[in-house]
């Protein structure tokens, strides 16, 4: 390799070192931090990613990167060497124009407002958290005008979760999903309240679940030798490098799914994490470019595999004998109905699977309408109730079951709610390519074995990282563009047979 990609590598992989710091000081805020550690953790976190920006947006970087995009003019497209430049420059020509010192401000302002968050959703006390929020939003508002400009303040926001994507696209696809998945949802209202899941509601130790949990992540291949599970008070996952990739939960001790579906989900995208090559490990084609992608992989795991009935006839027994005094005396069809029971829900992380996108739907029209300015942050509790009647038929008590429920806003993440629908459509899309691949696939799960389902995920999507732009790694992967009708089959399929549709 010429030496001047050499120098560019090494560069890269000082920039992911501050980032790999930065990120342990945020797993270690949202998991072990005292509270009285808000102010220096913000300050610590604004310097770290100022220099990791910096060292990235440097000069020299941009010599390095005209270089070597020369010195690998005659090389494979699909070397890494040449889409390591390909997509360094790409990030590099977006970061070169922001400045540094709003990176270390909007790092220092999330990492306050995600502790006042916390407090203030402990509390259903909105006001506590809306200075914070409103601060993050003009800097986010900030942050779309370097690259104005643009057709949508949204888009610049969107693009950084999920590259080339508009906000118009994402209106389209949520106009055309919202009328279906709607109109399944009535169907089967029709039906009246014939799914009795009252079984989920009790009380399940919180140990209990948490090892549970843990021992279906390691089915699934979860490895502890590079990973490991702590509680936060929103579920995530963090990636340090192929070697170390964290997951949490949150456990609610009266209901049993939350925070097992949610340990499989974070377990999604652990497998995804450490299954990226350790040879791009400090570089840029070790983080996943798309969120749909990433959200793919999790909703795999928790929905497609966790919720199936497959699933449940392999470990249903062994979750039996984890809860016999809650479970022992309910049979795996009930069960399974009741995991699968479709009613409107208060909150995101527990919603059916037939309802979850009206969810997604509801929090990119509220941050269309702030970003815009067509809603202040005053008044978005009143405007989130209003959507969740409209919606789904039913209204928040308070604000923790409401506006206050997801930690996104408070770290920045405007943008990101759109890519857990598209990951719900990547994901039901992938599915139908393994199972070309793999017809026996159900009968595989039935026997609790996952090792050809994720080797299927390793061989198409986990080995190539960050090489490749989403819209190019689905036709890849599948040999077709993106569609929603797989996902379609695929809710109609389940939910028909659930409910006799």
């Amino acid at each position: 390799m010429a030496a001047n990609t050499e120098e560019l590598k090494r560069i890269l992989g000082e920039a992911a070192d501050l980032r790999a710091a930065g990120a342990v000081l945020r797993w270690d805020q949202e998991t072990y931090m005292p509270p009285g550690g808000a102010g220096g953790r913000a300050m610590a976190l604004s310097t770290v990613s100022r220099l990791a920006h910096e060292t990235f947006v440097s000069d020299r970087v941009g010599e390095l990167l005209e270089t070597a995009q020369a010195e690998l003019g005659g090389e494979d497209p699909d070397s890494d060497e040449v889409r390591l430049v390909k997509i360094s420059k790409r990030l590099f020509d977006k970061e070169r124009k922001v400045p540094g010192d709003y990176v270390a401000e909007f790092s220092r302002v999330t990492s306050l407002a995600q502790q006042a968050w916390q407090k203030a959703k402990g509390e259903s006390n909105f006001p506590h958290f809306r200075p914070h929020l409103e601060r993050v939003i003009e800097l986010r508002r900030q942050y779309a005008e370097f690259f104005a400009p643009y057709d949508s303040v949204y888009d610049p926001l969107l693009d950084d979760f999920e590259p080339g994507m508009k906000a118009a696209q994402v209106k389209t696809i949520f106009t055309d999903l919202r009328k279906q998945q709607v109109a399944l949802v009535q169907a089967i209202a029709d039906k009246g309240n014939v799914i009795d899941d009252r079984l989920l509601y009790q009380r399940f130790p919180e140990d209990k679940q948490l090892a549970f949990g843990m021992e279906i992540a390691q089915r699934f291949g979860f490895d502890l030798n590079r990973g490991r599970q702590d509680l936060s008070a929103h579920p995530f996952t963090t990636e340090f490098g192929s070697g170390d990739v964290r997951i949490t939960t949150c456990l609610n001790p009266e209901f049993l799914p939350n925070g097992m579906f949610g340990t499989f989900h974070e377990t999604g995208h652990a497998l995804y994490g450490q299954g990226i090559p350790e040879r791009y490990d400090r570089t840029p084609l070790a983080g996943n470019l798309s969120l749909a992608f990433h959200e793919s992989q999790s909703r795999t795991w928790e929905n497609l595999v966790g919720l199936s009935r497959p699933f449940w006839k392999a470990f249903y027994s062994r979750l039996q004998s984890t809860f016999p005094e809650q479970l022992g005396r309910v049979d795996l069809e009930t069960f399974y109905r009741a995991v699968n029971k479709v009613t409107p829900s208060l909150i995101r992380t527990e919603a059916d699977e037939a309802t979850y996108n009206l969810h997604v739907m509801l929090r990119f029209e509220l941050e269309l309408a702030f970003l815009e300015g067509s809603l202040v942050a005053a008044d978005l509790p009143e405007a989130w109730n209003r959507r969740m009647e409209e919606y789904l038929g039913i209204a928040p008590p308070n604000d923790e079951k409401g506006v206050l429920q997801d930690i996104h806003w408070s770290l920045g993440y405007i943008g990101y709610f759109p890519t857990y629908c598209l990951g719900n459509l990547v994901s039901a899309q992938l599915w139908e390519a393994a199972l070309e691949a793999m017809p026996d696939l159900a009968q595989q799960i039935e026997r609790g074995e996952f090792g050809g389902l994720l080797a299927w995920q390793r061989e198409n999507i986990h080995r190539h990282g960050g090489k490749f732009e989403p819209m190019e790694l689905i036709v890849r992967a599948t040999g077709k563009p993106l569609s929603a009708e797989p996902y379609l089959r695929y809710l109609r399929g389940k939910y028909g047979e659930i409910y006799g549709l």
